[in-house]
């Protein structure tokens, strides 16, 4: 327990001297709910702030991934009413969108999804319809590591680093929304268009109201994934982004645990997540300090670097 805390530290550590000293504060505020059913996500931290053109999203490994010999990513249906429906979706449509030796973009059409595939999606010069996910790959050494998707027609993303040397394969955790965040059954992003710049390994959404954003994957490697945001205009009225994530018990969850550095705190406020209320913050963190039965591998969240100005662009660091 002593190695794990002292590793989530420095973790933190990590975190903190990355952290947006002069950042703005955002307001961070949980509508998180219990829930029975591992299945379903029953986290929300919802990010506001009317002034917020350009941050910062990145996956990284839990403090104990080193100690991680035996992994669990397996789905956990126990108490879930929708157990059915979802293993009785059909095989969907694999379509490979844009393919070099290094990198790999695949889109897939389903049958049934929950909303319209309304949204356009571009790669390089290819243009499609009814995608529901697209997938990005990157081959690290001598293997194809999926590393980042976004579901265009509701908004959502998840993410992770490449695998650490102990493991050959992490899991996939808690999503997060980019975007005015709505609520129609759950938490969504409407996006209107989405074109995918492999050169630069940049997003760039359009949303409904003409609002446009730029999502960069910007930094991969065995630590963490980076994206780097940029709005055209703040987003007022509502959130510009949410963490989605699962909590059952401190031992079945992809996040327990949040820290947030509130604006000119000496040190980081750090409370289980069902507990936790609202902060203003300059930097949030959220994670599990010791390992779940439910996605061990999974990534902790942190989102900083809140900025009214977009900082300048940079090439993407890429871990070969």
């Amino acid at each position: 327990m002593r190695l794990v805390l002292a590793a989530a530290a420095l973790l933190l550590a990590t975190a903190a001297r990355a952290a947006s000293l002069d950042g703005l504060p955002v307001e961070i505020t949980n509508a998180s709910e219990p829930v029975l059913c591992a299945e379903k996500d029953n986290v929300t931290l919802n990010l506001a702030s009317g002034a917020v053109r350009a941050f910062r999203i990145e996956a990284a490994h839990p403090a104990y991934i080193g100690s991680l010999a035996v992994d669990r990513f397996a789905p956990d249906w126990t108490a879930c009413p929708m157990k059915e429906e979802a293993l009785a979706q059909p095989m969907p449509q694999r379509i490979t969108l844009y393919e070099t030796v290094e990198w790999q973009v695949i889109g897939y059409r389903e049958q049934r999804f929950w909303r319209n595939a309304d949204t356009t999606v571009r790669v390089g010069d290819r243009v499609e319809k009814d995608i529901h996910l697209l997938q990005i790959w990157y081959r690290f050494r001598d293997r194809a590591e999926e590393v980042l998707v976004l579901y265009p027609t509701d908004g959502y993303w998840r993410a992770r680093p490449l695998p650490p040397s102990n493991l050959r394969w992490t899991a996939y955790g808690s999503s997060f929304l980019i975007g005015p965040v709505v609520v129609e059954g759950r938490p969504i992003v409407k996006i209107r268009d989405v074109t995918f710049d492999p050169a630069t390994k940049t997003f760039t959404l359009t949303y409904p109201d003409g609002n446009v954003a730029t999502v960069q994957l910007s930094t991969l490697n065995q630590e963490l994934l980076g994206l780097d945001v940029t709005f055209a205009r703040p987003i007022s009225g509502g959130p510009f982004a949410a963490l989605r994530s699962m909590y059952i018990t401190e031992f079945n969850a992809d996040v327990a645990r949040i820290a947030v550095r509130e604006k000119d705190a000496p040190g980081w406020r750090e409370e289980p997540i069902m507990g936790f209320r609202r902060a203003n913050a300059t930097d949030l963190w959220a994670g599990r300090l010791s390992a779940s039965r439910h996605n061990t591998s999974a990534p902790d969240m942190v989102f900083n670097a809140f900025r009214a100005e977009p900082p300048k662009a940079s090439e993407p660091r890429i871990e070969r």
